[in-house]
């Protein structure tokens, strides 16, 4: 093993991998070190399993269409386990692909913990001392708990559990409505799970533009999924008969349930404790390391991206600032990246995807802006595949027509959204993507119209 590198990225999940590869294609000798297997969080234990039940679950839940066909469904074989087979074998395909990638990127991979010892020093597990001109700190994030509900992963369990289920509970209530609870509520229902959700804000994702999820709360209400908004857990007790909960509704009233499995879905927090942040006097707010807009720490050579510094807790996000990281510490001047331009993604059903402000931000900043609506029953497109249940917002300035946000729920907003991102950053006027000609019959073309409304 080398001991002297250019760059050492601590962490390789998707913001230490883009970090390590973006510094090996600039030449920079650079070695990521990873205390378990790379891909991190999304690829082990978040986005990519979670997206691979989505499938199936999507699969399963086409059986009412083939029935409309006359087809005869017979689900008494059916084997939830065989859907987390596929999971996992996912992620052991996934992760093949990126071992594969870090090696023919000539990024040297250690697989070991690490510890900052000095400004330009990393100490291993095993005793062996690292150099490099900078370090990235890329260590990502670990669920959130609520204080007296203990996470023990079999009835009380974290969205890590929720994917090792093999077995399905008959009853599952969700603490927590952000994006994680959301998914995780969609799924169960799909499979027949009785689904409970626990938000203590006033709505189901709370941070989203209202009208969004109102359409989203309105298809729950349809699918026998329980929402409890302004309304907080007080209690869990488990019982021969499950988890006996007890919650605090808005108006102070107590609610008692019952039910099998317990899912706390409440956030993340960084993993800063135990990098050796104290040993070069690199600062932290409420747990996230303080960094300037070229990620730089207070100590100059050490850089920190992803779920350990206060931005956006996404994937995509970590991967783009690990890249910039990267071209900062090999002398480039890269900035950072702009929130306004960072997309949202629920990947339920209806999905959504969201970028920039909602209507609620842009009154409250006082900001002149203008509104376009268009709803998915009149896209030909959402009809003919029978779903016309979802709409695209777009809020504009109301005097140079920069587009402020873009709001999707419905089918594939999730790929829908980068149309409208790349005008946001390209700066192209609202009208011109509605003078662009769209396929016809594309769910696009409900872009086309919602920006005609702009003209």
């Amino acid at each position: 093993m080398e001991n002297i590198y250019d760059l050492i990225v601590i962490g390789c999940g998707p913001g230490g991998m883009a970090a390590a590869i973006k510094a090996s294609s600039l030449g920079l000798k650079t070695a990521v070190i990873e205390k378990d297997k790379p891909g991190g969080v999304c690829l082990h234990s978040g986005c990519i399993p979670s997206k691979a039940i989505i499938h199936k679950a999507e699969l399963f839940r086409s059986q009412k269409e083939l029935e409309e066909m006359g087809l005869k469904i017979d689900c008494n074989g059916f084997d939830y386990n065989k859907v987390f087979s596929y999971s996992k074998k996912t992620i052991g395909s996934l992760l093949k692909g990126t071992e594969f990638l870090l090696k023919k990127s000539g990024v040297f991979l250690i697989k070991s913990e690490a510890k900052i010892t000095d400004m330009n020093e990393v100490i291993l597990s095993n005793g062996a001392k690292l150099t490099a001109k900078s370090i990235i700190i890329a260590t990502g994030s670990k669920f959130k708990e609520i204080p007296g509900c203990k996470i023990d992963e079999k009835e009380i369990i974290s969205s890590l559990g929720a994917l090792n289920l093999q077995k399905l509970p008959k009853r599952l209530m969700i603490i927590g409505s952000g994006p994680i609870g959301i998914e995780f509520a969609h799924i169960m229902n799909v499979f027949g799970v009785e689904v409970q959700i626990v938000e203590m804000m006033k709505s189901i994702l709370p941070f989203e533009d209202t009208e969004i999820v109102d359409v989203l709360r309105r298809d729950f209400r349809r699918r026998g999924i329980a929402v409890y908004v302004g309304t907080k857990l007080v209690s869990a007790q488990k019982s021969d008969e499950g988890i006996k909960v007890v919650l605090e509704k808005e108006d102070g009233k107590l609610l008692e349930e019952t039910v099998d499995k317990l899912l706390i879905a409440v956030g993340r927090t960084p993993n800063t404790q135990n990098v050796g942040l104290g040993n070069v006097n690199v600062q932290t707010d409420q747990g996230f390391i303080s960094v300037n807009d070229n990620y730089q720490t207070a100590v100059k050579s050490i850089y920190a991206v992803g779920d350990v510094i206060n931005t956006p807790m996404l994937a995509h996000v970590a991967s783009k600032e690990g890249e910039l990281a990267a071209e900062n510490a090999a002398g480039l001047t890269s900035g950072k990246v702009e929130k306004s331009e960072i997309p949202r993604a629920v990947y339920c059903e209806p999905q959504i995807a969201c970028f920039g402000y909602t209507e609620t931000e842009v009154e409250e900043k006082g900001i002149s802006y203008l509104k376009g609506i268009c709803n998915f029953r009149s896209s030909s497109k959402a009809v003919a595949i029978g779903k016309p249940d979802g709409l695209i917002k777009v809020l504009c300035h109301k005097s140079t027509k920069e587009i402020l946000g873009v709001h999707i729920i419905g089918a594939e907003a999730t790929e829908l959204i980068h149309e409208m991102l790349l005008a946001k950053k390209s700066g192209i006027q609202i009208e011109a993507v509605g003078k662009m000609v769209h396929a016809h019959p594309s769910l696009s073309e409900c872009i086309m119209e919602v920006a005609k409304a702009f003209a």
